[in-house]
């Protein structure tokens, strides 16, 4: 099994479409159905921001060994990547901000009156 059909492998493990894993990823969907169908090579950063996000072993993606996942998969990251993407550059600023603050709060550094 090549890269690009190892790449293939986890979408569908992941059960993604291509749009959603190139979004996930930061690349085109067209560039991510070319890897696919073997007309491109999956370059390092490709491979490198498909372990990151996803939880995959680059080892696994680059020579098949060992096991796909690093770490399992988990089906809320998955989500809020893709939601996260969908988003324009200022709603994604917002959505960090409340998220930070959320951990604030949480941690008890904010009081709320």
């Amino acid at each position: 099994m090549t890269v690009n059909e190892r790449i293939r492998e986890v979408r569908k493990t992941l059960k993604m479409s291509q749009k959603d894993l190139a979004k996930g990823i930061c690349i085109s969907n067209s560039y991510l159905a070319d890897v696919e169908n073997d007309y491109r090579k999956a370059n390092d950063r490709v491979v490198k921001l498909i372990s990151i996000t996803y939880g995959v072993s680059e080892r696994w993606l680059k020579d098949g060994e060992g096991e796909m996942f690093y770490k399992a998969p988990d089906e809320k990251m998955t989500r809020l990547v893709s939601i996260f993407n969908e988003l324009p550059p200022d709603f994604q600023d917002y959505a960090l901000e409340q998220l930070e603050g959320l951990l604030k709060l949480r941690k008890g550094v904010i009081h709320l009156p």
